[in-house]
């Protein structure tokens, strides 16, 4: 874990919550991909392996807020992806509704998950933006010695 006077550290405060929704995400989405993937796979195989995907991200996403530091700009990626992917996953199971005939993580727009999965990754840009602008503030700010 980053040291707390390290100011790329991204525990504190919003991002503990962020952390524990993004690993309760990240669980139940693996969850369900992974019996997706076993026990339905040729119902609808796209739409599983983009769960499986989905839950990469959020383990991904998890890591990088608990870890912070030069973890940060990892995280913004994952969280860009999670955006996109939430996104393109829930106009296309809109528009082919026959391509996920069961709900994923991403699928209408994360309506399974209260549509947790859509604000999440909004949440997760602006917290990692946050921690990021006060490391490069750090780092501009001459350090006097006590």
């Amino acid at each position: 874990m980053a040291d707390r006077s390290d100011p790329a550290r991204t525990l504190g405060g919003p991002g503990v919550l962020l952390v524990v929704v993004y690993g309760v995400l990240a669980l139940a989405a693996t969850g369900r991909s992974v019996l997706q993937i076993s026990e339905y796979f040729e119902r609808a195989p796209v739409s599983y392996v983009l769960s499986a995907v989905a839950a990469l991200v959020y383990v991904l996403a998890t890591w990088c807020l608990a870890r912070g530091g030069r973890w940060v700009r990892v995280g913004l990626v994952a969280c860009a992806v999670e955006l996109v992917g939430v996104v393109a996953v829930g106009i296309a199971s809109y528009v082919e509704p026959s391509a996920f005939p069961d709900k994923t993580v991403w699928s209408h727009f994360g309506e399974g998950y209260g549509f947790v999965p859509l604000v999440l990754p909004v949440l997760g840009l602006l917290w990692f933006r946050r921690v990021e602008r006060a490391a490069t503030a750090a780092a501009a700010t001459p350090h006097v010695p006590r």
